[in-house]
This record gives structure tokens, sequence and C-alpha cells, in this order.
């Protein structure tokens, strides 16, 4: 991709976060696309090309009037919206289509109009996981961790405390759902979940949607919002099974996306003001910390112990407050590309003075599938 020739034109979250039983899973979608919409100054009419998860891009379309000259449906969990940033990037280069609407919307919360999300017997994870006794991302998530804790000899104390710091970003945003002060002790005091998971160490469960609208770097000039550049992108996959992961202390699909994104952006880390990892669970930020190459193996953990990533320190991460603690709808990367964007736009509810360079790194099931986007709000 040629770096900063894509910008984000557009960008917004639903009306409401949190729990919001008047609308369904499709209106989520909707609200969030008009509101990114009125946000770019476009209209449904000027958008030919549609991306999304959770819903069909056939049913996006159709709901908002729109006849697409191109559509990506990826649809491998939380980081799809990373990979459609990508995909439509790709695509606003080729001359496929001039101006991407990509969307989300879940009612995780509330269940309305939701989407099944079965678990199929024939799959892989169906006949060699779940008769052993594994049931939903926190018995699966556990996996990992157990061997992550042993191996690097990181305690439930120094994972509790990722759910601290980013709870003190939180504070500093009226949108979050959570938002009073927490203690190491409050997290490891708070109800088991799966052990070493405490609830407070798992991600939210709301209703919410976001859009985002990508358009060439040229059109850009021509719209409202200051634009936010693609200067880097990376995607990979590794395993339906969580048992099957390469090495439980890392992930293979974001170590290629990482290496990917940081290397078409031509950056270092050095250059880096700003960053979100996906954080379903605590432990997620340290393997994005490590995998990225911000921290060594093992040692992400006294990093943030260390309050590198917290308000004021050297590495601003989840300043939204996360899937902690700001929303978590189920595919929580939307929302991690907004706050990108709202950073380098300089709106973000807790502003990073001076970000020009805003990482985005998302994870899809269970280290199953990553996407990572590298933005810029400097064109030269």
């Amino acid at each position: 991709m040629k770096p900063k020739s894509v910008a984000v034109v557009g960008a917004a979250e639903s009306t409401d976060l949190g729990v919001i039983p008047g609308l369904s899973q499709i209106q989520l979608h909707a609200d969030a696309a008009l509101n990114a919409l009125r946000d770019a100054g476009l209209s449904p009419s000027d958008i030919d090309g549609i991306a999304t998860a959770g819903e069909t891009p056939t049913t996006v379309a159709h709901y908002l009037g729109i006849t697409p000259t191109w559509v990506d449906g990826t649809a491998v969990g939380g980081c799809s919206f990373m990979i459609h940033v990508r995909h439509a990037a790709a695509a606003i280069n080729e001359g496929l289509c001039r101006t991407v609407l990509i969307t989300h919307g879940e009612s995780g919360k509330s269940r309305v109009g939701a989407s099944p999300r079965p678990a199929f017997p024939a799959s892989l994870a169906g006949q060699f996981e779940a008769p052993f006794g594994v049931m939903g991302p926190p018995t699966m998530f556990t996996i990992p961790v157990l061997r992550y804790m042993k191996t690097y000899g990181i305690t439930e104390e120094q994972i509790a405390m990722v759910s601290v710091v980013q709870r003190e970003w939180a504070a500093k945003n009226p949108r979050a759902t959570f938002k009073e002060p927490i203690t190491v002790a409050d997290v490891l005091n708070s109800r088991m979940i799966a052990y070493p998971f405490r609830i407070l160490m798992c991600c939210l469960v709301t209703d919410g949607g976001g859009a985002l609208i990508l358009t060439s770097a040229d059109r850009a000039r021509d719209l409202p919002q200051k634009p936010v550049y693609i200067l880097g992108t990376g995607e990979s996959v590794e395993s339906p099974m969580i048992s099957q992961m390469e090495n439980f202390t890392s992930s293979r699909a974001f170590r290629i996306s990482g290496k990917k994104a940081f290397a078409e952006a031509g950056i270092t880390h050095k250059d880096v003001d700003h960053l979100m990892i996906y954080d379903a669970f605590a432990h997620l930020p340290l393997y994005g910390l490590e995998d990225l190459g911000f921290c060594e193996p093992g040692e992400a953990a006294a990093f943030i112990v260390g309050r590198n990533t917290a308000p004021g320190g050297r590495l601003a991460l989840n300043t939204n407050g996360g899937g902690l603690s700001y929303m978590h709808s189920g595919m929580y990367g939307m929302y991690a590309l907004q706050e990108s964007v709202r950073q380098l736009r300089g709106v973000a509810a807790a502003q990073v003075k001076g970000a020009k360079i805003s990482i985005a790194h998302g994870v899809g099931g269970m280290f199953a599938a990553s996407g990572t986007i590298v933005f810029s709000n400097q064109r030269e």
C-alpha cells in the first residue's frame, strides 16, 4: 500500500453506548453509519464501498440504500475492522471504489436482533476442544495465559494492574461505562470467573456500534474533518483452536501483522505516540506490547506496573479505557480504531498532547487472527 494515499474522513460511534434495548443490531450499524456520514459531510449516495462484520455487507448496504462497487465481509472476530481498513485502502488505491464505509454494530448486552454465534460441532474447535470442557473466551484464554505466567513468573497482581491502569484512563472519559477508580486489591477480590481471570480482568458486555469512512488523501482535503492517514497495515491468522497456537506465550498472528504494519509505515517504536491494543481480557495488552516489539518477552507486565502506560507515562495505551472499562460489545476492534482517530484529530477525552502517530492493534477470536493499523495526522 502507498503510505498516506488513503485517509479516514469520517469516524463516529453509535449515539449511545452501554445498554441500548431500543435498537437492534442492524439499527446500531445504521446509527453509527449515519453519524460517521454526518461527521464526514457525506451522504449514503457518496458511498461506493461497504465493509462490515457481524452483519453481512449485503444487509448493511440494503438497509442504508447503498449500491456499492466493492464489498468486504471479512469476519475473523474483533480485529475484522482493522483488516477492513487495510482492504479498503488497497481497494481505493486500485480504483475499485472511491469512498468506503466500514460499520460495526452489536447488541451484545440486550441481544436485540443479534446474530447467533452457535458452536458448530463439526468445526475443528467443536471436535477437538469443546469435548474437553472449554466453554467460551474466559476458559479458552486461560490456556495460554497460565503458560505465560509460569514461563515468565508473572503474578496475578501484575495482571490486575492492567485493569487498574485502564480504569485510570476511563475515569477521564465521560462515555466510559466504568469510571470509578479501582485498586489491585479490588481486582483480586472481585468474583472469580476462570482462574486467573477475576471479573474485573474480563471485558464488559455492552451494546453499541461504530463506523469509519475512508477515501483518497487527495479527496480528503475537500472534506470538513482533519484527515487521519493510513500509514501502514498488517494482518494475519494463526489457528481456530487455541490449543494449536505455535507458542502459548506469544501470538504468531500478532507478530506477523505488527511487523508488516511497522515495515510498511517505515517507523520505529520510538515514533509511536499512542497505542491501542485490543483488551478483551487483561493479559492481551501484555502479549500485544511484546509481540509488537515495545517490550521484550516477559517484560510487559513490569512495564505496565511501572506506570509506563498510565496517564503521564511514556507510552499512552488504551486511552479510552479499553474493553475492560470503556465498552465491549463483542467485537471491540472498531472502538480501538475510533480512539486512534480521535487522538490524531486532537479531540479525545484523554488527549495525548502532540500525538502524530497512533497504532490500533486487534485480536480476532482466541489469538486466531490479528490486524494492525498505523495512523498518522501528518501527510508530509
